[in-house]
């Protein structure tokens, strides 16, 4: 009997005990450095998205206020030009001519001097 008892012994010595492995379900769980990196990336994100559409709504009113003056430069142009082109008409030699015998001034073709450019 003491040779079978040994016999068991050896053979349990031989097999390790197999036990069937369980399976934890392993939680997903974060360290306090990495919940800082994530909400520190977070806000970083949201400053730059605010950061951007600040600077977009900045240009847009830029471009806005540029346009307005450039319409403004347009229009005094325009208003220029007009005035260049009644200045022309005023000072045509028939309506000087008119003008001046509307005020009593006559013509002296002796006082005449001819200005040449």
């Amino acid at each position: 009997m003491s040779n079978t008892a040994v016999k068991i012994q050896e053979k349990q010595r031989q097999q390790p005990s197999v036990r069937p492995k369980i399976k934890r379900k392993r939680k997903f769980r974060l360290t306090l450095a990495e919940k800082l990196l994530f909400v520190s990336f977070f806000l970083f994100a949201v400053y730059a998205s605010v950061q951007i559409v600040s600077n977009q709504v900045s240009i847009y009113q830029v471009n806005k206020h540029i346009q307005q003056l450039e319409g403004a430069i347009d229009g005094q142009k325009k208003h220029n030009n007009e005035l260049y082109v009644e200045v022309q008409q005023l000072s045509t030699y028939e309506r000087i001519l008119e003008k001046a015998k509307e005020l009593g001034l006559s013509l002296n073709e002796n006082n005449v001097k001819v200005v040449q450019e």
